[in-house]
């Protein structure tokens, strides 16, 4: 007994020594990928030639890492298309901002903070929400969405990619959506800065064109009058190319 408790005892610590041996080997290991990236997996190589097996099954696990880390960046932050649950979306046209048909959830572009929602706007005959965007290449201005839309956020409310605004719902009308007056009282083409143009036209208007030139990049279908000649000035504040 003595004699098979003595044997047991060095299995033992021999299994001790090669993991401790093992454990020291692969942070000696890890610590050279860290400092030095572009050595690749041929350490792996050296670790297995020892004998570590457990090595190849660490490179294993650090090379997944790495296919998740590129995924996570390739859809890091920035901005979505916003109609990409609406059903039986039609472009219509680009006037003030852009006009669609259809029926579904309408999503903020990115993050932002909700600036006004108003159930019924007299002067857009249905519903009125805008916020403004806090990230981004459009940071600072203002995004409306307004008419056949019931707004399902709240002043002040903060807005991500992932947030429904409103609802859009087949009224007749559609919606309207494009850039906004810093106030957020109404579309921006109506400042004297963008050229005075109101719901009288005449369209498409620069700065309407400009939200449409977002939305494209998005992948929101074009508007069909996305080629006639604009009218209006698009401010120095806004990119030649939405978003």
């Amino acid at each position: 007994m003595l004699v098979l408790a003595s044997s047991a005892l060095r299995r033992k610590s021999a299994r001790v020594t090669v993991a401790a041996v093992t454990g020291v080997a692969l942070l000696i290991a890890a610590a050279v990928l860290w400092l030095n990236p572009a050595s690749g997996p041929g350490w792996i190589g050296q670790a297995d030639a020892l004998g570590l097996r457990v090595a190849g099954l660490l490179g294993v696990q650090i090379s997944e890492q790495t296919q998740i880390v590129s995924v996570g960046v390739a859809a890091g932050p920035g901005y979505l298309n916003p109609l990409r649950d609406v059903a039986y979306l039609v472009p219509e046209r680009i006037d003030q901002g852009v006009d669609f048909s259809g029926a579904g959830p309408v999503y903020a572009l990115g993050n932002g903070v909700v600036v006004s929602a108003i159930a019924y706007d007299a002067g857009w005959e249905g519903g009125w929400v805008t916020y403004q965007l806090t990230s981004g290449a459009d940071a600072g201005l203002v995004v409306y969405v307004a008419e056949d839309i019931k707004p399902t956020v709240q002043v002040g409310q903060q807005v991500t990619s992932s947030t429904v605004v409103g609802n859009m719902y087949e009224g007749g009308g559609g919606i309207e959506t494009g850039w906004a007056q810093p106030s957020g009282g109404n579309a921006e083409s109506q400042l004297s800065v963008a050229g005075g143009i109101n719901g009288g036209g005449p369209f498409p208007t620069m700065v309407g064109l400009n939200f449409d030139e977002l939305l494209i990049s998005l992948g929101v279908a074009a508007a069909p009058n996305r080629y006639e000649q604009a009218f209006g000035l698009l401010p120095a504040n806004y990119p030649q190319v939405g978003g």
